[in-house]
């Protein structure tokens, strides 16, 4: 579908239907999924994914105010809403290459402040909402870790791929051979022969 949709659209169109850039999309048939990527960029995105955990994430600005909902007294009377920004720059520095541009489409990206934004007030404690808070932005870090970096294809898909490539070509050929000689005989050329 997403090929379908990028053939009649242009670029900024299609990011705007399809939410992502079409950058990173695979346009060819024929061709394993991550041999449009940079290899560098895809190893240091894997070198990342291995050494990421919650304890390397940046604090951020963590700033609490009172919650609403249920709760009682205890709500009006305790500022336990937790809501902690990150700066996308400052974020950006610690992530590979290929995740950058994605932090910006993020459901928690605020783009008054270019920043990563993340409320959470579903705990009594204050610090309970933070690590929530942490939680929630290590969660949104791993999904677009998957959406943006593709898995290592196999070398059993490597070789189905090339092995199509290879009898593609080999049809295109000759069917423009075919084609040829059909312009040869109307022309004359294959009537003496």
């Amino acid at each position: 579908m997403l090929r379908i949709v990028s053939s009649y659209l242009n670029p900024s169109q299609a990011t705007q239907h399809l939410g992502r850039s079409l950058g990173a999309v695979r346009t060819i048939q024929y061709q394993a999924y991550d041999s449009d990527f940079d290899q560098d960029d895809l190893a240091e995105a894997r070198k990342w994914r291995v050494s990421f955990n919650e304890k390397v994430l940046l604090r951020g600005q963590t700033s609490y105010s009172r919650s609403s909902g249920p709760g009682g007294q205890h709500v009006n009377k305790t500022e336990s809403k937790a809501t902690t920004v990150w700066s996308v720059e400052e974020l950006s520095k610690s992530l590979p290459k290929l995740m950058r541009l994605a932090l910006r489409t993020s459901r928690y990206y605020a783009k008054g402040n270019d920043s990563i934004t993340i409320q959470a007030q579903t705990q009594r404690s204050r610090s309970a909402n933070n690590e929530e808070n942490h939680q929630k932005l290590f969660e949104e870090l791993q999904k677009i870790y998957k959406e943006q970096v593709p898995e290592t294809t196999s070398t059993d898909k490597v070789k189905k791929y090339e092995a199509l490539e290879k009898s593609f070509h080999s049809s295109r050929i000759q069917s423009k051979k075919q084609q040829s000689s059909k312009k040869a005989f109307r022309k004359g050329k294959g009537r003496d022969e």
